[in-house]
């Protein structure tokens, strides 16, 4: 038994319509282009961008602090006071002021000391010593002079050029030149009390080093035999400081001269 075309047809056409429609399936729509811009994700809101400020911390709240008491109110004064213009600056140059006359009176009556007594000239001393001395003079005068210095430059200040444009704070302004001001107060005064050490260390040397030796002839004339150490010359007379006393040899009658290392004690 044979089907009809007409059926055999419409079943053939029936199923293959059906199969190979167009139907949508869930999650299958187009995919995205690149460059079109971010996805969204739901709930996830702006990013931060670094560099932008804090980011809120959730629940926090500002409160206000502790109200100021009395001492709190003297503190704040207090440092107004202090490092109001002038006040920091002007301390420190008042102070500087005081220390360079106390230092300079200081020095005044070590060199009235100085001219008590004792050897005052350093050719008097032996080699040695007169080196040491000068060394040590050469040393207090540079220590001294560089001490002055700094006390006259605390004291007063040095000019300064200020900048004709942008912002000028005179609070910091003054408190850098005090900074300065109490740099060199403190180089100065280590420097001038050295400079005192070191001048009395060149006095005491001068006063107590071992004094050079004069040099000590032994003349022989036609008639005697001396030694002692010369003295000045007038025309042919040259004085003689012996242990016995000074002595003037006739030089025309000197057979011989000789240096020597000492003469005997007189007798």
């Amino acid at each position: 038994m044979t089907s009809p075309p007409g059926g055999t047809g419409a079943g053939t056409g029936a199923g293959q319509g059906a199969g190979s429609g167009s139907a949508p399936v869930p999650g299958s729509g187009p995919p995205p282009v690149a460059g079109s811009g971010p996805l969204p994700v739901p709930g996830s809101g702006p990013l931060p961008v670094p560099g932008s400020g804090p980011l809120p911390v959730p629940g926090a709240r500002l409160r206000p602090g502790p109200a100021a008491t009395a001492a709190d109110l003297r503190r704040a004064e207090f440092l107004a006071e202090q490092l109001g213009p002038n006040g920091e600056l002007r301390r420190v140059r008042v102070a500087a002021t005081a220390w360079r006359n106390g230092l300079a009176g200081l020095l005044l009556a070590l060199t009235g000391f100085t001219l008590i007594t004792g050897r005052s000239d350093v050719g008097q001393l032996a080699r040695p010593a007169g080196i040491a001395a000068g060394l040590l003079l050469a040393a207090s005068l540079t220590a001294g002079g560089a001490g002055a210095w700094l006390l006259l430059r605390a004291a007063h200040g040095v000019p300064r050029v200020l900048p004709a444009t942008g912002p000028v704070d005179p609070v910091a302004l003054d408190h850098e030149e005090a900074l300065d001001a109490l740099r060199d107060l403190r180089a100065g005064r280590l420097l001038v009390l050295l400079h005192t050490v070191l001048l009395a260390a060149a006095v005491a040397t001068t006063w107590y080093g071992p004094a050079r030796e004069d040099p000590v002839l032994r003349i022989r004339t036609d008639t005697q035999s001396v030694c002692g150490t010369p003295g000045a010359v007038r025309g042919d007379v040259l004085e003689l400081k012996t242990p016995e006393g000074p002595l003037a040899v006739d030089l025309s009658r000197v057979t011989q001269l000789a240096p020597a290392a000492s003469c005997p004690p007189a007798p």
